[in-house]
Parts: C-alpha cells; sequence; structure tokens
C-alpha cells in the first residue's frame, strides 16, 4: 500500500488488489476478512504534505536561504505550520509546537521590502497565534501569553489572539487580566460561543476565589473560646 500511495497524485481514486501474502496472510481480520483472502482497497488521494523541500530548504544556512526569493520562504513556512496543524490533530502538541517554531524562525529571519511585508506578517500571525495554542495545551500559560500578545502587536483586535491571552490569564489566576482579554474579544465577536463560554467560566471561577478568600479571611479573624481574636493582646 505505501508502495502504491507514492505513486499516486493529488486527488486521484485509485484501486488497489492485494494478494494474502501482502494483505493479512493466513490469520485474516475476523470478523470482516477471512483467511487467506484476497483483498481490493479503494483509495482516494485528498491531499498529502511533502517535506523533503521544507527540510532540504531549513537545513541551509541563513545565507543560503537569502538567497531564495520571499515567496520560497513563504512556502516552506506555510509547509512548516500545515506540519504542525496535523501533528496537533493528532495531539502531538510537543511536535506540532517544534514545526510552528521552525517556521516562525524563518519568517523572522527574512527580511522583506515594504511592498511585500503584508504577507510575512500575515503568515507570521496564523504561526504565533497556533503556538499559543499549542502552549495551552501544554499547559504552559505564560508562553501561550506571550504568543498571544506577539500576535495582537500584528493585529491589536483579532479575537483569536485576545481569547487565547485570555484562556492563559484565566489558567494563571489572573483573573482581571482574563476578563480585559475576554471582553475585548467578545467586542470582536459578540455571537462567538467558545468567548462567551470562557467569559462564564472566569465568572465562575472568580466566585469561588473571593468565596475562598472570604474564608480564609473569617478563619484568621474569628474568635477563640475566651471572646479575643487573633492578633489582639
Amino acid at each position: 500500500m505505501e508502495l502504491g500511495l507514492l505513486s499516486m497524485r493529488r486527488g486521484e481514486l485509485a484501486r488497489f488488489l492485494f494478494r494474502p501474502k501482502y494483505a493479512y496472510g493466513t490469520l485474516g481480520c475476523p470478523p470482516l476478512i477471512p483467511p487467506n483472502a484476497t483483498v481490493l482497497f479503494e483509495i482516494e488521494l485528498l491531499d498529502f504534505l511533502d517535506s523533503a523541500e521544507s527540510d532540504k530548504f531549513c537545513a541551509l544556512s541563513a545565507e543560503q536561504q537569502d538567497q531564495f526569493p520571499l515567496q520560497k520562504v513563504l512556502k516552506v513556512a506555510t509547509t512548516e505550520r500545515e506540519f504542525g496543524n496535523y501533528l496537533f490533530r493528532q495531539n502531538r502538541f510537543y511536535h506540532a509546537k517544534v514545526r510552528y517554531k521552525r517556521a516562525l524562525l524563518l519568517l523572522r529571519r527574512r527580511a522583506a521590502p515594504l511592498n511585500e511585508q503584508h504577507l510575512v506578517e500575515a503568515a507570521k500571525l496564523l504561526v504565533l497565534l497556533n503556538l499559543s495554542f499549542a502552549y495551552l495545551k501544554l499547559d504552559r500559560p505564560i508562553m501561550a501569553l506571550h504568543y498571544g500578545e506577539q500576535a495582537l502587536l500584528i493585529d491589536q483586535k483579532n479575537a483569536k489572539a485576545l481569547f487565547r491571552c485570555g484562556q492563559a490569564c484565566l489558567l494563571m489566576t489572573e483573573y482581571q487580566k482574563a476578563r480585559d482579554f475576554l471582553v475585548r474579544a467578545q467586542k470582536e465577536q459578540p455571537f462567538n460561543h467558545d468567548i462567551n463560554n470562557e467569559l462564564k467560566k472566569l465568572a465562575s471561577y472568580y466566585r469561588d476565589y473571593v468565596d475562598k478568600e472570604k474564608e480564609m479571611c473569617h478563619r484568621m479573624f474569628a474568635p477563640y473560646g475566651n471572646g479575643s481574636t487573633v492578633g489582639e493582646n
């Protein structure tokens, strides 16, 4: 099957007939496939990512990479980001983060003329948003906030960046900062289900926090049996 896939083009539909030796052999695959069965696979190749070109480019020195046109750099950075997205969907967040960082390094390293700078900034924004999300999944809210704020330097009204920063601050129990970011995100997308739910979660967490603070203060200053309070002579 691997050899067959390598022979296919994007969007192609192919049928592969495998003798038992190259399929499930004498054991089969109960209950669907009996022993010694010849198997027909129908495969449609929807899309694929080719890492060879990207890996080769990333192995070059910065000086060598600078010899290539900007479109080449953008293409490689996009491939790295798409690989990161593929790994992210598999819940391989650490490896996704590595791919995103490779893409960001390429984009930060390359200087672009003024008339093409917006292309680099748009590519950076996507990578920064993905990095922020990956660090949230890795339970590293400080880094998630860092990359979220970097995204806001490019687009201060980006709802996703504001949302990621709000999530990171909530994880760090910085409730006022979380509220500020989430309210700004809600202003950009008032009917966004995720943003509104995060604001509800924040309100719930903050109520619990206040209740615990009140309980702690009550215990600190609760009267002893003789009527005195803590700290009194």
